[in-house]
């Protein structure tokens, strides 16, 4: 392989971005090939060589007709394939190697919100949403679809973890460079996650536990920084970033209890009976159990209502707000490892922060993004049904086609 594998300078991510439309035209692409060019982690979870390669025929040849902009770590062009106009982005990890790929159609931008609203009207199920812009003083939203109707989150309560920490660090209770060990009953689902498989005892930074907990939403790495926080530490940064109702989220669910009470309809039963007071020791006993039976698929809505972790659009704007205004570099990394799907223009939108959430019967997508002007903008998306489990992958993708035409308005918003 070339020498870019073993540096990044501006012109590793775009010589990177032109393999990749180049290998396309002659795909399948040689697995030693793959395995030079793409880092090990995204050609797994592209499903090997051959997954791989089967998203390549999809996407088939491309030709760079103008190049957007070319980072450090990441480069962006317009392509031109048998699909049309495109907007390609090709992010590399530190070796030179492709760690994230995102292609969008070249669509015209929404005329008004009216248009936006009704993309929000044809999603499945129970839609609520806000797009918002921040503001020194406040997060004001500009458009909303029952900005404040409270919806389950799934892994969007993951923002109040890291808005615990970043205070915790503010307030000199926790260093982003002090060493957590990793216990094996603080391990959590799913079986893909980054720490569940590392032995305990091995030590990392909060800063690295942040950044799996928000990069690839690991549930061990959230239940650790839990753990050391405290329950009631994260449970008081809801009512701190402005939640309207904090006490939904009382007593905090770990991910451990939560899986627990999703795969055992018994443990379910004795959680959802018990006392308001008695559901915190509910709670502990299931974060004590060994990690549930997952040979069983679970696929369908289960308790989403009930068993969850719950914010309205709104709060979760005024939430992303708050992150902001912590201000420590280590929070906007974290945030900024992917952009989940939006491949918005850089030149644009220089810097855009990412946290989905979802289980069966739900889907959230939440953003902020900084325009180039210096606005700082952000929107919640939330869908949610209680009886029947979301197609995913469409409503992800429309998701991510309505929050991308929310951030073209609000650009447009004096």
């Amino acid at each position: 392989m070339s020498e870019q594998t073993t540096g990044t300078t501006q012109a590793d991510a775009a010589e990177q971005l032109g393999w990749l439309a180049a290998a396309l035209a002659r795909a399948p692409i040689a697995e030693d090939e793959l395995c030079a060019r793409v880092a090990p982690a995204f050609l797994d979870a592209s499903g090997g060589p051959a997954g791989f390669n089967a998203v390549a025929a999809a996407m088939g040849p491309l030709v760079v007709t103008s190049p957007v902009s070319a980072r450090p770590d990441r480069a962006q062009a317009r392509v031109r394939g048998d699909g049309g106009e495109h907007l390609l982005t090709v992010r590399i990890d530190p070796s030179g190697r492709i760690d994230d790929v995102a292609m969008t159609a070249e669509q015209a931008a929404p005329a008004s919100w009216a248009e936006l609203d009704d993309d929000l009207a044809a999603l499945p199920g129970r839609v609520s949403f806000a797009a918002a812009e921040i503001t020194p003083q406040d997060c004001r939203i500009v458009h909303g679809r029952g900005p404040d109707t409270l919806r389950p989150i799934g892994s969007g309560f993951k923002l109040y973890v890291l808005g615990a920490l970043g205070l915790a660090v503010a307030e000199g209770r926790a260093s982003w460079n002090e060493r957590l060990a990793i216990r094996e009953d603080a391990k959590s689902l799913p079986a893909s996650g980054i720490l569940l498989g590392r032995p305990a005892g091995d030590r990392l930074t909060l800063a690295e536990y942040a950044d799996a907990m928000m990069s690839v939403s690991d549930n061990t790495a959230t239940d650790h920084l839990i753990r050391r926080l405290g329950r009631e530490a994260v449970s008081r940064q809801f009512e701190l970033f402005g939640h309207q109702r904090p006490a939904v989220n009382a007593p905090l669910l770990t991910t451990r209890a939560f899986f627990q009470l999703k795969y055992v309809p018994a443990y379910a039963h004795r959680y959802r009976s018990a006392p308001a007071p008695e559901r915190a020791t509910v709670i502990e006993e299931m974060e004590r159990l060994p990690l549930p039976d997952t040979s069983q698929p679970w696929t369908e809505p289960r308790d989403i209502d009930r068993i969850e972790w719950f914010a309205s659009p709104a709060d979760i704007c005024r939430a992303l707000c708050g992150l902001l205004r912590l201000d420590q570099p280590e929070i906007g990394r974290a945030l900024s490892h992917t952009e989940g799907g939006l491949n918005l223009d850089v030149s644009r939108f220089p810097t855009v922060w990412s946290k989905p959430g979802s289980e069966p019967g739900v889907l959230t997508l939440n953003h902020l993004a900084r325009a180039a002007d210096g606005r700082a903008l952000a929107t919640s998306l939330m869908v949610s049904d209680p009886d029947t489990a979301l197609d995913l992958a469409t409503v992800v993708a429309r998701g991510q086609a309505v929050t991308r035409a929310a951030f073209h308005l609000l650009t447009r918003q004096p």
